[in-house]
């Protein structure tokens, strides 16, 4: 019992930790919040999550298999650099668009807000290498083992510490009532910077290797 606590905890806070910086997710919580309403980035936040766990339940699986044959990951970041370079220009062009534009309260379901949580979740291509690495640290030290009580720990604290960060984006974003104007007329402006920073650092991690 002792070594799941330590795990879920471990696990927990290197989610937590990750998800902290400012990126495509915590961002678009924040975004949610403020357009849609508090509940709404609070649904985004579960679709998060709940991809979050789907992603740390396969890196589990496939944790050796990456470390054993690298060329997977190679794939993996070659692909991130198109989906960040994407999604750059594509907020870049909703931005400009939209930046003569009041703000507005728009009313969307949040059955769509969790979905769009799920699918932006699911692009985040370096999600699987991340808990994939994860895992097995925790593997040479001990805490898991590939048993059925060990994996869930695993995988829950992954989606708890994600949702944790974002819940707090929610939050906080949108208690700052007298800039929400300012706020959703920009943020797809740095939603595109952030694809920009994430796309260098991936091309940085390809040649570095």
């Amino acid at each position: 019992m002792t070594h799941l606590l330590i795990l879920f905890f471990a696990t927990y806070s290197a989610a937590f930790m990750a998800t902290v910086p400012p990126g495509l997710l915590n961002m678009n919580a924040a975004k949610a919040s403020v357009e849609k309403g508090k509940l709404n980035g609070i649904v985004f936040s579960l679709g998060v999550s709940t991809m979050i766990m789907a992603q740390a339940y396969i890196a589990v699986y496939i944790s050796k298999f990456l470390y054993n044959n690298p060329q997977v990951i190679d794939v993996l970041f070659k692909a991130a650099i198109v989906v960040f370079a994407f999604f750059a220009v594509y907020f870049f062009v909703v931005a400009k668009r939209n930046k003569a534009k009041d703000f507005t309260t728009v009313n969307v379901s949040k059955k769509n807000s969790f979905f769009r949580g799920l699918a932006l979740a699911a692009l985040n291509l370096l999600t699987i290498p991340y808990y994939s690495g994860l895992n097995a640290m925790w593997n040479e030290a001990g805490w898991i083992k590939f048993e059925a009580q060990d994996i869930a720990t695993f995988v829950f604290a992954a989606a708890c510490g994600t949702f944790s960060v974002l819940y707090l984006y929610v939050f906080y974003f949108n208690k700052l009532e007298t800039k929400t104007s300012t706020f959703s007329r920009n943020s797809n402006f740095i939603l595109s910077a952030l694809m920009v920073v994430l796309l260098a650092i991936t091309l940085i991690r390809i040649f570095y290797k």
